[in-house]
């Protein structure tokens, strides 16, 4: 205990960065999956057929390849037209990563909650006069985001989970300071007992913040029996 003590803040440091690399790639992702599930319903071919290329792409490859291509060839890449003036930071290549993969997965969960959405909401939204954008922001999105918010709570904790990955391109986060500390004090079992129940903390977190956004909602729908 003394020695979990005495790397107490550097775990906590590391657990700020695995939150703040969550939150981030969250963010980003619900905005690739809002763009992409509306491409797909879009009704323009080529925009729709090339938006269910990408998302069966990057759902159809491993998460930590598309680190690896986001961290090295996204820095190589960059690095070779302009001339190292811009660099990739593992905080950053993973945010992309995981927001990438999030986006790709959400897309079809927002789809689904779209289509879930009363036609005739839609039609009236038109006869008012509003455009799509319009419609599809003051209509749409609140009641697909009611719909989608059970699957999307599963979708976060995985994305929580899935941080980790980032430690191998040599982020800062909860991970890689646990690993430098049990391999300092030979002592993996006490420091990745630690890492687990952190994780397990940010769920047990979350799962009620889910729930109170779910009432909020649903607040004005009749509760099922």
């Amino acid at each position: 205990m003394d020695m979990l003590l005495s790397y107490g803040a550097q775990i906590a440091a590391g657990a700020l960065v695995t939150l703040e690399l969550a939150v981030a790639a969250l963010c980003l992702g619900m905005l690739l999956g809002v763009a992409g599930a509306s491409a797909k319903l879009s009704g323009v071919r080529w925009l729709s057929g090339a938006t269910y290329a990408i998302t069966n792409f990057l759902r159809g490859i491993p998460e930590f390849l598309i680190l690896l291509i986001c961290y090295f060839g996204l820095s190589h890449l960059l690095n070779t037209q302009f001339d190292g003036a811009i660099t990739v930071s593992p905080f950053s290549a993973g945010a992309i990563a995981l927001a990438l993969v999030f986006g790709a997965y959400s897309s079809e969960m927002f789809r689904g909650a779209f289509l879930a959405v009363p036609v005739g909401q839609i039609e009236a939204a038109r006869a008012y006069g509003m455009s799509q954008f319009q419609t599809l922001w003051f209509v749409r999105l609140p009641q697909a985001w009611r719909i989608c918010l059970p699957s999307l709570n599963n979708m976060w904790q995985n994305l929580l989970k899935d941080t980790s990955l980032v430690s191998i391109v040599g982020l800062e986060d909860i991970l890689r300071k646990a690993n430098i500390a049990a391999q300092f004090t030979k002592q993996p079992f006490v420091f990745y007992a630690a890492v687990g129940v952190v994780y397990f903390s940010f769920l047990a977190v979350s799962n009620p913040a889910f729930a109170w956004l779910e009432r909020v909602a649903g607040r004005g729908y009749a509760k099922r029996t």
